[in-house]
């Protein structure tokens, strides 16, 4: 397990540190930034446990090495491969990696090979699937409360935020990094092979035309479920809701018209998700 201590933040062996601030550069690179000793310590547990995740390399400050020993040597101790851990003082990481993170603790991992629809679902009972979710601190919540309420995986269409963009990661407390998604294609064609397995497609909206969601709970639960959300502002667009076998929505007072889809995805999963403990 090399620890380098870096004599110059020019060293070609950190250069790749200088895109984490670019998401899409990063990516390129066929990597994903994890970010904060508590997302990097789940990325190492996983490392361990589910050889999941390969890690490229850690960049830490002193105090955050100290917390990290003991996974490090925990992965090191079987000898999969060596992570190189790089230390340089906390007031540093912004001049080499243009973010200031007061934990001072970074690592570049290699993304996992893209999982198709069918296989994160073929087992599922509960999943969700989000149309055209474009911020990243909605994805992390979503998945957040996908992992907090039992749901089995994400389907995302294209042009969702990257559940494994560093926000997205971070807003998710690392759920995304547990919870298995998979992006769909061609879409909306994929909501119909989705009710082909066996799903019933749920559609959140306002409209009022919808059940409410105290009439869908007291109501028998399907054995597959597919929650379907749309982006704030423009909703599901007219496809997606066609595709629905059900809509509902969450009863509220004239002074909002709408919640925030982390929020209400939260308030639906609290209500219809399988018995939890």
């Amino acid at each position: 397990m090399p620890i380098v201590a870096l004599d110059s933040l020019e060293d070609p062996r950190v250069a790749a540190y200088q895109h984490v601030a670019e998401p899409e550069l990063v990516r390129r690179l066929g990597l994903f930034v994890a970010e904060g000793r508590a997302v990097v310590e789940r990325v190492l547990e996983q490392a361990i446990e589910t050889e999941q995740y390969r890690i490229e390399s850690l960049l830490v400050s002193d105090a955050a090495l100290v917390g990290l020993m003991p996974l490090l040597a925990r992965l090191s101790a079987l000898r999969r491969a060596d992570v190189p851990t790089y230390v340089c003082p906390a007031a540093a990481f912004r001049r080499l990696a243009g973010l200031n993170l007061h934990r001072g603790c970074l690592a570049l991992v290699h993304r996992p090979a893209r999982r198709a629809v069918g296989d994160v679902t073929l087992a599922a009972r509960t999943i969700v699937v989000l149309e055209a979710i474009g911020n990243p601190d909605n994805i992390g919540g979503i998945f957040r409360n996908a992992a907090a309420f039992g749901c089995d995986a994400v389907v995302l269409s294209p042009g969702c935020a990257d559940p494994l963009y560093r926000k997205a990661i971070r807003t998710s407390m690392a759920a995304s990094l547990r919870v298995p998604f998979a992006t769909a294609s061609p879409w909306p064609e994929a909501l119909g092979a989705l009710k082909a397995g066996g799903f019933t497609m749920l559609a959140l909206t306002p409209r009022r035309s919808a059940a409410t969601l105290d009439a869908l709970a007291e109501s028998a639960r399907p054995a597959r479920l597919a929650l379907l959300l749309g982006a704030e502002g423009p909703g599901l667009t007219a496809t997606a809701l066609a595709h629905a076998d059900r809509s509902v929505r969450i009863p509220m007072t004239a002074a909002v018209d709408s919640l925030n889809v982390a929020v209400a995805c939260g308030i639906v999963l609290s209500r219809l998700a399988p018995a939890l403990p």
